[in-house]
Order: structure tokens, then sequence, then C-alpha cells
């Protein structure tokens, strides 16, 4: 018997209605990247585990690092349970489930992988930046290898093995009259589908076609908004909108607007948690709830939200599956309590090349990469974020020069239905601390910019 039953066990004989234990064990390796060379390689083991006890519809929970000490934690935690509320909307935890597991998220691999193996792709990511252009090179390498493992006193029992890999780099320029960067990524669940050496190559490009930037006037401009962009966007504008605690509190700008149209008929936004290589990738939530492909924008109409088990109990609704234990830098914890958020958002490829959408353009600009993105008015759904480098100027159908910092303010219900093209270049897409995404390049018409 585990560790994990026996306080499941210890938990009954207490006569606690409902007690959950998730497990997390998690080996990450990180590579540092700074002034051009590898400066550090760090390895950090955690064990951790998350308790939460349902009693009388009370709610508590708990965390600790010590495997002996989980029955302790769960005196500490019960213990607590008379000067609690009672959550009379509770329905329970899960119950029995077979294992499920995905092909594609777990690379032995990326599990066994070597220090030196690691040190051979760090290396790559930073060759392939090298120019004599490119003043300073910076970044890093991270892969985590993951044991989850989540019981309840409802029976469930599920047991999942995840591997992650995401590799990032900063290529810095003082060559022409400001300093300028650009920035490569990638991100997956297996070492035979990461390129690192395309990440040195992304980075190092928008980084020498950003030198010498001109002043772009504040005006009203139409926006190529490249994936990794697009994926700043999904994960601090858009994903909150969609979240049902949100929506039902109306909180969301489109609380009014269920099963309306939303943005134009060509857009899809799916939360889409079975996808090849997608960072959010799982057959069974972090509360033991089946994973399902959810439609949030359906050609244009608000279709759907997603909720953990508690948000929906609270609606008298089920849940979509959606119960995270967010992880850094990639995957799960053992956060006693969950959040509702997506698992990887995902908008579908369209037609268009990035090419044609740039010789579609008559005068706008495409940018690589946004900072400082945050909602201003949830409600209304007013958001700013600013463009530093990765900016270039359209004029006429064709690139013309770089373009200085801007700072963008701006309205996500109006942007959604001025989106004119949508990319056929899809790319996964992580944001530092945040969300994962899948998006290609979207065109958005009459965008008001302030120069900086």
């Amino acid at each position: 018997m585990s560790a994990l039953e026996k306080a499941l066990q210890y938990s009954k004989k207490k006569q606690i209605d409902e007690c959950e234990i998730v497990s997390v064990k998690k080996n990450i390796t990180t590579i540092r990247i700074t002034d051009s060379e590898i400066a550090e390689i760090k390895q950090n083991f955690d064990e951790s585990f998350g308790i939460r006890i349902i009693h009388q519809k009370k709610i508590a929970s708990i965390q600790t690092t010590k495997k002996d000490g989980i029955k302790e934690s769960i005196d500490s935690a019960f213990s607590t349970i008379p000067s609690l509320k009672p959550r009379e909307f509770w329905q329970g935890l899960p119950t029995t489930i077979s294992n499920r597991n995905l092909e594609g998220t777990f690379d032995e691999k990326l599990e066994r992988i070597s220090g030196s193996k690691m040190m051979d792709i760090a290396q790559s990511m930073i060759n392939s930046a090298n120019s004599d252009k490119i003043n300073t090179i910076t970044g890093s390498l991270n892969i985590v290898s993951e044991d989850f493992e989540i019981v309840n006193s409802n029976g469930l029992c599920f047991e999942d093995k995840s591997t992650y890999i995401s590799g990032i780099i900063n290529a810095e320029s003082e060559q022409g009259i400001v300093p300028v960067s650009g920035i490569g990524h990638a991100s997956g669940r297996t070492l035979s589908n990461f390129t690192a050496e395309q990440i040195g190559k992304d980075a190092k490009k928008m980084c020498i076609e950003s030198i010498n930037p001109k002043k772009i006037d504040s005006d009203v401009y139409d926006i190529i908004f490249e994936p990794y962009s697009v994926g700043e966007l999904l994960a601090f504008v858009v994903s909150s909108n969609f979240n049902f605690k949100t929506f039902s509190e109306k909180k969301s700008c489109f609380s009014n607007n269920f099963e309306e149209e939303i943005s134009v008929n060509d857009l899809n936004l799916t939360d889409d948690p079975h996808v090849a290589e997608g960072v959010g990738t799982k057959a069974i939530d972090d509360e033991g709830v089946i994973t399902q492909k959810n439609n949030l924008i359906e050609k244009g109409v608000f279709k759907s939200t997603f909720s953990n088990l508690y948000d929906s109990y609270k609606e008298n609704k089920k849940s979509t599956g959606n119960g995270s234990r967010i992880g850094s830098p990639m995957g799960r914890s053992s956060e006693p309590i969950t959040i509702s958020a997506p698992h990887n958002l995902k908008i579908d490829s369209g037609k268009s090349s990035q090419e044609d959408m740039i010789k579609d353009t008559k005068r706008g600009m495409l940018v690589g990469r946004l900072w400082y993105t945050y909602a201003v008015n949830p409600i209304k759904g007013d958001f700013s974020c600013t463009a530093r480098s990765g900016i270039r100027i359209i004029e006429n159908g064709e690139i013309k020069n770089p373009g200085k910092s801007v700072r963008i303010i701006h309205n996500l219900p109006t942007m959604l239905k001025n989106i004119s093209e949508i990319g056929n270049n899809q790319q996964n897409v992580i944001q530092w601390a945040s969300l994962p995404s899948i998006t290609p390049s979207l065109k958005i018409e009459n965008i008001s910019v302030n120069s900086i």
C-alpha cells in the first residue's frame, strides 16, 4: 500500500467525508545562458503533496513536502473544519476512472537526458543566434520530468508521467542608434520534435531586422501580430474572459454575449487538452476529471467557458475538466486547491501565409513580441500593451524599416471583430509564467498606437 493510500485509509478512520491527495515528483534541469555563453546548469528535484478535505461541506486544505507527515497534515487541516463555513453547493469529488494516458506527452529520452546532451542543445541555440551584428545572447533551456499522482476517498486513483522542454533565446544588438533585441522560442513534450537551431535563428532575424528603427507616428494602423505576440494577448487579455467564474460573475467583457457573434466568423478559439506536443496536453485534469476539447469561439460565436469543480458546482453546473494546479516552469504543482485554467488555448490555422499578409497591408506594422500586457478595464475589455523591439513598418505591401517602440491601448471585442486575416503558421507558444497556447499570426485592422 502506497503512502497516499495509507493516508486515505487514515482519513476514513477519522470519518472525514471526502479526502483528496495529490503528489508531484518533479525533476527540473535548467541551463542559463548569459553573455553569449552557458553560465550555469542547475538541477532541482522536488516532491510535494497537496491535501484537500471536505467534511460537512466545509473545505480545508494544506500542503507538505514530507511524505511521512501526510497524516499529521490531514489532522492539521481537519482541525480547522469547525471554524469554516459550509459550501452547500458542493457535490463531491470525482469517482473511479480508468487510467488514461495520451501518447506524446512522455519521452523517455527527455527523462534520461544527460547534462552534456543538454549543454549541446543550449550551445546550438547560442551558435545559431551568433552574428557580428549581435552583441549579447541570453536565454535558458528547461527540461522537466514529472510524476503526478492523485487519489481520493471516492475511489479515484490516477498516475501520469510527463515530460516538457522549452527553450528561449534573446539576442541583443547595440550596433545601431538604439539597443534592440529579438526573441526565439520553442516548446514541446518530446526531444525529437524540438529544434534548437531554429530558436537562435528566429532571435537573430528579429534582432537584426530591428536595428536602426524609425519613429512611428501616433496614428491608426493595421497590425500583423506574430505568434509569440498573439500568445501574449491570449494569456493576459483573452483567456480570463472565458473563465466560467468570471463569466458568471458578469466580469467578462462577453458575459452578456453567450451564443452571440463576438468575432469574425473565420476565428475558432479552442481549449484543446489533447493536441500533440501541447505543453498543457493531458488526459485527466488535476482534479481527476476527464479532459475534453472545448470550443470557446466557434466560427465567431461565443460557445463555451472553462471551469473546475468548485466554480461549476457553485452554479449547479458540471466541470469542463479544467481544474488546474499550475507548476513552474511547466507542468503541475501540488497546490491543494485548483484554479480554473485552459490547457492549450488554440487558434485554428487560417489560409494566409505571413508573406501574403504583409503584401495585403498598405499601411501597417509587423509586431513580433509584446511587453507589459494587461487589462485596463476587464469588464469592457480594454487592455494595454507595449511593442519595443521586433517591430517592422509595412508600406504598400513591403517591409520598409524597423520601428521604434509604441504603446497599444485597445479593446478586445473590437479587436476580435477587426481580424482580417489568420495565418497558416501555427506555433506552440508559452509566455514566462503563463499559459501555453498554439496560434498562428493574426492581422488586425484599425489599431491606434501611440509613439513612445
